[in-house]
């Protein structure tokens, strides 16, 4: 299998959107991955990358032409205190897996995720997953919880697990704000 590098670059939620949706869609369809029911059209993904990139990067790695994997990050929590967390997420089209798309992606995620003054990522992974898990802890997040049984997919209770990376050491003191996404 190639190593050979993906371009990186920050979406465009209009041009990018329907190979998002597509790489999307079989882990909404197929897998317990993504706990949606229904695969979200183009339109609706332009939306969601829209809203989540006035804040928080979204990524897409390029192949030649091709768009063949994607990462984001997006609000923890909608409370004030949690700010300074992050979720993460990455998805990688199933040909393109294992041949470090998606590490590349949340390095590049990660390093913006910084450069904002973000503090945490946080990380919820359906279990099992193995690939996934191995991702996370091979980039340094480490495990801190799982919520049992919180959610119905695919026929059958899911456990989600979850990770943290901590972006920054903590201070004394308030962390100063986060700053917007790099264009």
């Amino acid at each position: 299998m190639s190593m050979n590098p993906a371009t990186i670059r920050s979406v465009d939620p209009h041009r990018d959107a329907a190979a998002c949706a597509a790489i999307y869609a079989p882990q909404v369809e197929g897998s317990a991955t993504s706990f949606e029911e229904d695969p979200p059209d183009a339109a609706e993904f332009a939306e969601r990358i829209a809203r989540t990139a006035a804040t928080h990067p979204w990524l897409v790695a390029e192949w030649g032409e091709e768009v063949v994997g994607y990462a984001y990050a997006c609000p923890h929590r909608a409370r004030a205190a949690y700010r300074w967390a992050a979720d993460v997420s990455v998805y990688v089209a199933p040909e393109q897996r294992g041949r470090g798309r998606g590490r590349a992606l949340y390095a590049e995620l990660l390093a913006r995720l910084r450069r904002q003054r973000f503090q945490v990522a946080c990380a919820g992974i359906t279990l099992p997953n193995e690939a996934s898990v191995a991702l996370h802890e091979r980039l340094g997040f480490v495990a801190v919880g799982v919520y049992r049984r919180i959610g119905w997919k695919a026929g059958a209770w899911r456990d989600v697990g979850w990770w943290q990376l901590e972006l920054e050491s903590a201070d004394e003191g308030p962390p100063a704000e986060p700053l917007l996404p790099e264009p």
